[in-house]
């Protein structure tokens, strides 16, 4: 029989208590302080109801709070700090609300009827029960929640009441706040158990999931792995539960943060949805995330600021090189073409020279002149396209190339990048990659560059490519066609004093920690090391000896601080040891049958002696020093044409039947090639049979033909520094080749005399001393 009672009301936050139910509750609000202070007062009864919304501070009335809850008596109340008291309770019977209101004496009332069980079928409710308590058991053997000691106590008891049997149990395995409320109002018995059936079997079907994901994450992963297990589990959980995991959300946020092109973002979100619906310790996942990385580590907006003051750009350039005024001039007409319009229009550049003359450095301060990222990518020895164009996905260990490598590196899309000594690249059975920087280094096609790796285009255009190269005979013709070839000669000793002053030796200082006052090389003594112990067209073997001499006075500033250093021409080979190189002593006599010719090398130009002996013998011709097909073409050439003159210079024509011609270059074993020695080979031809000494103060280059015309030649103005180094005076050029001296050092063409020729007799007027 249901009982009508008027009792204080504890409202309950985000909790619905079962009852016969023994809990702790932990009271701080001021009216359920009130409501507790009065049930005390009373008779100890408290009315257990939750809210509706558990967020809401103060109810208003009746409409916010549940229709049921549970009586319970106060075991025991006990402040835990100054606002908030702990009341221990038990639960005894459940109740529905019949009404709500505030007392005046500061809490909620509720007028409130028991509820009256019924017993529908009594053999329904015992199967019921029975089912109850098998599924209570399977639940306690496979679920890791289940109170064990709990449900080994009510399976052991005989016989439980039905109504207390479903308040314990169900206040176990009901997790929601709508499932506990359902059984508390249910009057029926029946209903009640059947409830308490259904949520045991949901409960028992996540115990089974539960233990089919650790069976799975076990044959995954070797035992002991424990925080590989941990991952491997709470993925196997999202899997089951068919929830997206963390990780496919970030590289999708990753992808539409990184701002790619529409098809480069539609590909990696392919390979995202791919990657969803692998397992994770899949192979191919792998694979997977490092390419879609890749694609989302590579710029694809991001762009530096340019530096557009013309005279900012010149002061950095000139600040970190001494002369190359061509290379800095054409960077500030790149400047001011952008100014102009506004955008890149890329020239690719190619600096070739000898070694040792600024070609590398000189990129890196024309990176700091334009406020970009400088990339160097060296390609000496690089004989594998993949180096350029990546390996495609296929392989294993697949990685992208140089290119999208050094991209990467940079950050933003408009870098200076360096090829260094791209005359070097080799090539084998794996490719050409020569031929893969065909795109690279096309500015028609750089925009839409393609790794093998990426396999999507990459707009390369807006960056500044630079190459560099010691000769342009090595780099094939299709990609040389795409540069544009900046020369870098040799330095003039003038440029290298210079250098050495304004650059080389205040670094070195530096470097070796030796103050600035410390000791000094005058013009003279710089001169000296040039001259005696260097032999280049660039500073770097001149960087070496003063780097020496620093070391030097190091020492002694070390060992004998108190003494004087003087570093002059006189003391140097105290610091440098044994003079290397002597003047060359061949052209200070005129001689017969011996002429100075000018040859280019990879390294710059040099002088070479071209010698003539004559015997007596049957005209036969010999030709050593290494010589090339080309250049012993030229000396038979030379001797034809003497012949063809010798009437001229008062030669008999029998003469050249009956000697022998031994015609030789010196330093045998240096291989040699070439026209451009014609003229020098005619010139000691002629010398050798009229007996006439040939000018040691003169050298010469040039091809001849058969009819005596001299023809043009390469490399001028190399050849004309190393005359110019070894104290020649006068310089018979073709006269074809007028138009390099622009080219050429003001200072030498100043000092050299030159004779310009068209025909060999010019040249032998000039050469032969008369």
């Amino acid at each position: 029989m249901a009982d009508i009672i008027r009792i204080p009301l504890l409202a309950l936050r985000g909790n619905i208590i079962f009852p016969h139910v023994k809990s702790q509750i932990e009271v701080a609000r001021d009216v359920s302080k009130t409501a507790i202070e009065q049930a005390v007062k009373e008779n100890n009864l408290v009315f257990l109801v939750s809210q509706l919304d558990g967020e809401m501070e103060k109810p208003k009335g009746m409409q916010d709070f549940h229709k049921c809850g549970s009586l319970a008596q106060i075991l025991q109340v006990f402040p835990i700090d100054k606002d908030v008291m702990s009341v221990i309770a038990k639960t005894f019977a459940a109740a529905k609300v019949l009404s709500v209101e505030f007392d005046e004496a500061g809490c909620w009332y509720a007028e409130v009827e028991t509820i009256d069980y019924q017993i529908e079928n009594e053999t329904e409710c015992a199967l019921l029960y029975k089912k109850a308590t098998e599924l209570l058991e399977q639940y306690a053997s496979m679920s890791k929640r289940a109170n064990k000691d709990l449900v080994k106590k009510i399976i052991n008891q005989a016989q439980m009441d039905y109504i207390t049997f479903v308040d314990i149990i169900g206040n176990e395995v009901a997790l929601r706040a709508s499932d506990r409320q359902d059984i508390i109002s249910c009057n029926s018995v029946d209903m009640r158990l059947e409830i308490l059936c259904n949520l045991l079997l949901a409960e028992l079907e996540i115990a089974k999931a539960e233990k089919r994901i650790a069976n799975r994450v076990k044959k995954q992963v070797a035992d002991g792995q424990k925080e590989y297990y941990l991952k491997e589990q709470m993925r196997a959980i999202s899997a089951e539960l068919g929830e997206d995991e963390n990780e496919i959300q970030e590289y999708v946020k990753r992808i539409e943060s990184c701002k790619m092109p529409k098809d480069t973002e539609k590909k990696a979100k392919k390979e995202i949805n791919r990657l969803s619906k692998m397992a994770p310790t899949s192979p191919d996942a792998a694979i997977i995330r490092n390419y879609v990385d890749w694609l989302c580590d590579i710029p694809w907006y991001k762009e530096t600021k340019d530096n557009k003051n013309l005279n900012r750009a010149r002061k950095i350039l000139d600040e970190d090189h001494y002369g190359l005024d061509k290379i800095k001039e054409r960077i500030i007409e790149f400047l001011a073409v952008m100014q102009l319009t506004g955008k890149l229009n890329g020239p690719i550049l190619c600096f070739v020279g000898p070694p040792g003359v600024g070609k590398t450095s000189i990129v890196r301060s024309i990176a700091r002149s334009l406020n970009r990222q400088y990339l160097r990518v060296s390609l000496g020895g690089v004989s594998d396209e993949s180096e350029i164009r990546g390996h495609r996905r296929t392989y294993v260990g697949a990685i992208p190339g140089k290119i999208a490598y050094m991209m990467k590196q940079a950050g933003c899309v408009n870098p200076v990048m360096l090829f260094d000594e791209i005359d070097k690249l080799g090539k084998d059975h794996r490719g050409d990659p020569a031929a893969a920087m065909l795109e690279v280094l096309d500015p028609e096609q750089n925009k839409t560059f393609t790794d093998h790796f990426l396999e999507v285009p990459y707009d390369l255009s807006k960056v500044l490519f630079v190459c560099t190269a010691n000769t342009t005979d090595d780099i094939p013709a299709p990609l040389l066609d795409r540069m544009e070839i900046i020369e870098l000669s040799g330095y003039t000793e003038e440029e290298k004093v210079e250098i050495a002053q304004k650059f080389l030796l205040p670094k070195n200082k530096e470097k070796h920690g030796i103050p600035e006052n410390a000791f000094d090389l005058d013009e003279k003594t710089i001169a000296k090391i040039i001259e005696r112990y260097t032999l280049e067209s660039g500073v770097r073997s001149l960087e070496r000896q003063i780097a020496a001499v620093c070391r030097k006075v190091a020492l002694k500033l070390v060992s004998k601080p108190n003494e004087e250093i003087v570093v002059n021409c006189d003391n140097l080979n105290q610091y440098l040891g044994v003079e290397q190189y002597e003047k060359d002593d061949l052209n200070v006599v005129d001689q017969v049958g011996t002429a100075t010719g000018l040859a280019w090398t990879r390294v710059g130009g040099t002088t070479l002696n071209v010698d003539v002996a004559l015997f007596e013998g049957k005209g036969d011709v010999q030709l050593t020093g290494m010589l090339g097909d080309v250049m012993k073409e030229s000396a038979r050439t030379a001797i034809s044409l003497v012949r063809s003159l010798a009437s001229e210079y008062g030669i008999a024509q029998e003469r050249f039947a009956k000697t022998d011609i031994h015609i030789h270059v010196p330093e045998g074993a240096i291989p040699k090639d070439g026209p451009s020695a014609g003229i020098t080979m005619a010139t000691v031809v002629l010398s050798s049979f009229a007996n006439v000494p040939v000018s040691s103060k003169v050298a010469m280059t040039g091809e001849v033909t058969l009819r005596g015309k001299v023809l043009p030649i390469g490399g001028l103005k190399e050849k004309a520094m190393a005359a110019y180094r070894q104290g020649i005076t006068t310089l018979i050029v073709p006269k074809e080749n007028k138009k390099d001296l622009q080219n050429i050092p003001k200072e030498i063409v100043e000092k050299i005399n030159w004779v310009f020729a068209d025909n060999i007799k010019t040249v032998f007027d000039n050469a032969l001393v008369k």
